[in-house]
Order: C-alpha cells, then sequence, then structure tokens
C-alpha cells in the first residue's frame, strides 16, 4: 500500500516561495503523527509533503492521499481532492474544518476522517486495505491519549532542510475555556486530553533537539499536570516555547517553575487591551490579570512574549489600533501579532454574526485571520483592513523593533531574526494576498450569502 500525507497550502503561501520564510516555519506534528500512526502490518510507503514549503508531483505515486484540512485550506484541500479522485485514487479529508463541516467535505473525499484520528485512521487504513473502505469515521466518544504504547511521530520523513526546526512537540490538546471566535472547544470540546508524561519525555530524550516547541493549545490548563510536567523536564536541560493564556499570572509558583523547566517563550492570547471587547469575546478571564505585570514578570524570568491581538471585535472603534501598537511598544511584547476576528464555520462567533446577517463572504480562501468577511460594527470594512495592516507595520518598524526589545531587555539573536522575520511579513502583505480587496468588490448576494453592506455607519448594522 502507498499513502501520501498532505498538507494543502493556504493563500499566504500561494505565490512562488510564499509569505513566510525558512525562519519562520517549524516542521507540522499532524502528517508525522498520521504517519506513525499507519498499522504495521500494512507495510506501507508513506510519503509526507507539506505543500508550504514543497511542491507536490505532478504524478503522485500513491493508493490512498489524506489530506488534514483547515478552514483556510479548504478550497486548495478540496481542489487536491477533485484531482486526486479524478486519477482513481481514494481521498481521504480530515481535521478541524473537516470536523465542523463534515457535509461539506464529504462531497469531495471517498472518506472523511471527524475528530481525532488516534483510533479512526488506523481502522480506514485497516478497512481500505480489506476493500471495506466506509464514508465516514467519527472520534470515539471515550477517546484518550492516555496511551503509553503510542508511536512517536514520523519526524524523519520530512527533509528538515525546508523547516527552523523538526523539534515540535504536544502533551494536550484542546483547551477547558469557551472563547466565541475559537475552534477548538467548537471542533473538539472543552476537554483536555493529555498524553502520559514519561512518554512525552522519552520523546524529548529519543529525539535529542535541547531547543523544542510544544503546540498545545494551552500548555498550563491543568496545574497539576503542567506542575509534573514541567518539574520532569527540569533535568533534560533544554529551551523550550509554547502557548499559555494570561491566567499563568495568577500562579507565580507554575510561572517560575515554568521557567526552571527551560521555558523561554510563550505566546499569549491577550486579544485586546478593551474590557468590553474582552466581553465581545466572551474571554472575561482575562480581565483579571494585569497585563504589563505579567509581560514584566515573564522578562523577569526569561520568557520572551509572543503577544495576540485580535482587531473587529463588537466594541473596538478605529483607535483601536494605534492604541494596541503603543502598548505593545510600551510594554516591551518580543514579537506582537495582530489578526482580524474571523468567524470560523461551527463557531458560536460564526452562529451570531450570521444570525444578525453580517457575513458577506464564505469564500474559505479569506478565513485565514488576515481578512475581513463580516461587517464590524465599530468602524467600516474599510478601516478595520487598513487598521490591521497598519498595526502590522507600525510595529515592525526599526524604531518599534528597537524600542520593544530595549524594554523587555532582550539581547538576544533570535529575538532580532524573529523580528525581521515579522518585518518582512508586515511590509510585503500587499505582494500574496490583496489586503484591500473588501473596498473595491463585495461578493454578490446568493440564497446563503447576505450581500456586503454598503453604508458606512456600522451602527445601522450592528444596532
Amino acid at each position: 500500500m502507498k499513502i501520501a500525507l498532505i498538507s494543502p497550502k493556504g493563500p499566504l503561501y500561494r505565490s512562488r516561495g510564499g509569505i513566510f520564510k525558512k525562519s519562520l516555519r517549524y516542521q507540522p506534528l499532524t502528517l508525522t503523527t498520521l504517519a506513525a500512526l499507519v498499522p504495521p502490518e500494512l507495510n506501507a510507503q508513506i510519503t509526507v509533503y507539506d505543500e508550504g514549503v514543497q511542491p507536490i508531483p505532478e504524478t503522485l505515486d500513491a493508493d490512498i492521499v489524506g489530506l488534514t484540512v483547515i478552514t483556510g485550506t479548504a478550497k486548495r484541500a478540496y481542489e487536491l481532492a477533485t484531482r486526486f479522485r479524478s486519477e482513481g485514487k481514494t481521498v481521504v479529508l480530515g481535521g478541524p474544518h473537516v470536523t465542523l463541516m463534515p457535509n461539506e467535505a464529504s462531497q469531495h473525499a471517498d472518506a472523511i476522517c471527524v475528530g481525532y484520528a488516534e483510533d479512526t485512521w488506523p481502522k480506514l487504513l485497516r478497512d481500505f486495505s480489506q476493500g471495506e473502505l466506509e464514508t465516514s469515521y467519527h472520534q470515539p466518544p471515550l477517546f484518550s491519549l492516555d496511551r503509553p504504547d503510542m508511536p512517536y511521530a514520523r519526524r524523519d520523513l520530512f527533509d528538515k532542510s525546508h523547516f527552523l526546526t523538526q523539534a515540535v512537540f504536544e502533551a494536550t490538546r484542546s483547551c477547558a475555556h469557551d472563547c466565541e471566535f475559537c475552534v477548538a472547544p467548537a471542533a473538539w470540546g472543552r476537554q483536555q486530553y493529555q498524553k502520559p508524561i514519561d512518554w512525552i519525555i522519552n520523546d524529548i530524550r529519543q529525539f535529542g533537539q535541547k531547543r523544542i516547541i510544544f503546540v498545545d493549545l494551552n500548555l498550563i490548563s491543568d496545574r497539576n499536570y503542567a506542575c509534573a510536567l514541567f518539574t520532569k523536564m527540569i533535568p533534560l536541560n533544554i529551551e523550550w516555547f509554547g502557548l499559555s493564556t494570561v491566567l499563568l499570572a495568577h500562579d507565580t509558583e507554575l510561572m517560575d517553575l515554568a521557567a526552571r523547566s527551560g521555558c523561554r517563550g510563550l505566546l499569549i492570547g491577550f486579544e485586546s487591551i478593551s474590557s468590553a471587547s474582552l466581553m465581545d469575546a466572551k474571554k472575561h478571564f482575562n480581565e483579571s490579570v494585569d497585563y504589563k505585570k505579567v509581560i514584566d514578570e515573564l522578562h523577569r524570568l526569561g520568557i520572551s512574549v509572543q503577544g495576540c491581538f485580535v482587531f473587529g471585535l463588537d466594541h473596538d472603534t478605529p483607535d483601536v489600533f494605534d492604541a494596541t501598537v503603543e502598548f505593545a511598544l510600551d510594554t516591551g511584547i518580543d514579537l506582537p501579532r495582530f489578526a482580524v476576528l474571523t468567524p470560523f464555520p461551527g463557531t458560536p462567533l460564526h452562529t451570531r454574526l450570521e444570525k444578525e446577517g453580517r457575513i458577506f463572504s464564505r469564500d474559505w480562501d479569506l478565513y485565514d485571520g488576515q481578512h475581513v468577511v463580516f461587517q464590524p460594527c465599530g468602524m467600516s470594512v474599510q478601516e478595520l483592513t487598513q487598521g490591521h495592516e497598519r498595526a502590522w507595520k507600525k510595529s515592525y518598524e526599526w524604531a518599534s523593533i528597537a524600542r520593544r526589545l530595549w524594554v523587555a531587555r532582550n539581547f538576544q539573536p533570535l529575538a532580532f531574526t524573529a523580528n525581521l522575520g515579522y518585518r518582512f511579513y508586515a511590509n510585503n502583505l500587499h505582494r500574496y494576498y490583496n489586503c484591500d480587496w473588501p473596498i473595491q468588490v463585495f461578493p454578490p448576494k446568493t440564497s446563503n450569502t447576505p450581500a456586503a453592506p454598503t453604508t458606512t455607519d456600522s451602527r445601522a448594522i450592528c444596532g
């Protein structure tokens, strides 16, 4: 059996070379995990393709093709699926978008995997080998990652020269919170699944890298688990980067333990500097934290901060962009990141905005967190589009980079290199997708797509 596993490219990679360069890209974990889950008795030949960094061969030598799909890559995935099916190959689709939109995805595949694939993917392959493939496979209700016999990801299948690092790990999945715009609780629920800690430690040891990345959505969601993991990581003498919520600020003991375990950087979803906007996002727990204080404390411990902000929440007005940039500069956020609020299908945000008639595009290519696909309340579509791009550019001016890193006292070469990468991104948005597309043209109204509002008075839309 010959299996090809593919991660389709999104809009940011449609141009030759893509907007991101190697310095900003780490090896994806999904495909290497799926490869490890292939039953050994099938004696399968496995190839993996991350289309963001490598082309898919014109002639793909495979019997069955698996594509992992997020909303921003759905159109490309369906395009590839159509091509492969026309060539007589069996196509399987899985991933977050498929889990959220199974009926849509099933129209483009011979089979779909809904939910996590640890149980369903091996069964699907065994069924395929016996000529008994079913049209859909669903995550079982008693799913668990507490499996000491799990195989380690097949990181060796990728060419490491394409990536900054292959040392990508995962300890937990999903998140206990229910933020309105987040895909995770909509797709997989709020229960956090946890891998055995000894299994994770062994995986880190056997891979042998001293600088690693955790891709967990919220590594500190379960305090007891996080403490046990961090404690066992201390003897490894590694440096690691991961994701956390601002609630880490309430637990100085856990914060200190994270630093002792080797934490050197955290991506944190601040989302907004406005209390009203945080309420819009249903992220009220952020209000309990003094952002500047937690940033200062993390810097004191030698932990850099990648701070994420979302523009377009209902209480956002045109002054939000400059105010957020100034906050990032004043607090010395090492790497600020900005996104446009995006109503991903299946999320409570999508349901609400659809009910309010505010979504004017369902072109999945635009659902990448960088395009406006809905009518905001406190500003026009044009103001949101231009303000978002302006925030990126202002944050990564030479003077802004110097000011942020000086405040953070972060003089590490990696910090400067990462800022250079994001400076390139900020100043080249227009080269890789049309940032002002909503200003010039709106999609025509169909029975399923509300027309884009033509008024600049957003209060006429939001009441």
